[in-house]
């Protein structure tokens, strides 16, 4: 069977910068409480003419050129948010159109912050079997739009962006060595964007505890199934959700800091696209080397989960 990997990536961040000390100003809230108990800093907010499908097609358009692809060679697309532009069309039939690769696969994967790994795994199985050679997974989500600006406890947490990679086959010694997911649906009230505002509403003491302990389990789980040991896991690619709740999966996992993304600072929790920005960054901070083993771990409204072991390189 195909090994399957990464072969591009891409990202987008809007260019406005909202900091902790800009919210004072807004809501009854202050710079130490915020990063205090979630570790942001600041988080970038798309503006009224930027939704979803735009943020997606730039951060698309990046991965292409990040793989020498034309848009042409992409045979499939999967764009995984909770935030899409309409109910529908999807998210990935507007990046399609924008591509303007017709005639191939498009839709959206709706697994909340777990939406890219859910869609990474999604996408696997039709390089693995020849269905598909190039699939285009993207995470990309404008989350100030669901967000109450005076609710201090959620409108803090969140910012928005688009990640992109291109899914392929790699050489059998690299890409996926294995893949774990789960939900558990009666954490639905927990977590969730309320029909009749819009608005997003979330229980944060009961996320906190199913994050702590569902984010660690998954991650030492996914490094069993791939037949290896936490001690060979050289790079942790967490959602970017809050400071302690990585901290507790880094511990688990007995990594230093030094190899644990921790991009919350500067983007906030920009939901399905957390993990292929932080990824990014990583990548560009030189701190991913061919060869690394990088785990890639999710969380979210459903409740979800998912994480994705692979060996870094083409």
């Amino acid at each position: 069977m195909k090994r399957v990997g990464i072969i591009g990536i891409g990202t987008y961040v809007p260019d406005q910068i909202v900091t902790n000390i800009d919210l004072e100003s807004k809501i009854d809230t202050n710079d130490e409480w915020i990063r205090t108990r979630t570790g942001i800093e600041e988080r970038r907010i798309a503006g009224e003419e930027m939704d979803t499908s735009h943020m997606a097609i730039l951060a698309a358009k990046r991965a292409l050129e990040n793989a020498s692809l034309q848009a042409e060679d992409i045979d499939m697309i999967l764009v995984a948010t909770a935030t899409p532009d309409h109910p529908f069309p999807s998210v990935a039939c507007m990046v399609q159109e924008a591509l303007g690769v017709m005639n191939i696969p498009a839709m959206d994967v709706s697994a909340a912050c777990s939406g890219f790994i859910y869609a990474m795994a999604t996408a696997k199985p039709f390089i693995e079997t020849d269905t598909y050679k190039n699939v285009l997974v993207i995470g990309s989500e404008k989350f100030t739009k669901t967000l109450d600006w005076e609710d201090r406890t959620t409108c803090v947490l969140f910012g928005d962006g688009a990640g992109a990679v291109i899914l392929s086959e790699v050489s059998s010694d690299r890409g996926i060595l294995s893949v774990d997911l789960g939900a558990d649906g009666s954490g639905a009230d927990y977590l969730y964007i309320d029909s009749e505002t819009g608005k997003i509403k979330m229980n944060g003491r009961e996320v906190y505890k199913f994050a702590v302990r569902q984010m660690p389990e998954s991650s030492l789980h996914v490094v069993d199934k791939a037949g290896l040991k936490k001690e060979d896991v050289d790079f942790l690619i967490p959602h970017q959700a809050n400071i302690r709740i990585i901290d507790a999966a880094r511990e688990r996992l007995g990594l230093d800091k030094e190899k644990v993304s921790t991009t919350v600072t500067k983007h906030g929790n920009t939901s399905a696209a957390s993990i292929p920005l932080a990824l990014f960054s990583e990548i560009e901070n030189g701190l991913i080397h061919e060869g690394d083993v990088i785990v890639m771990v999710g969380f979210g409204g459903g409740l979800t989960w998912g994480s994705i072991c692979l060996k870094w390189g083409k």
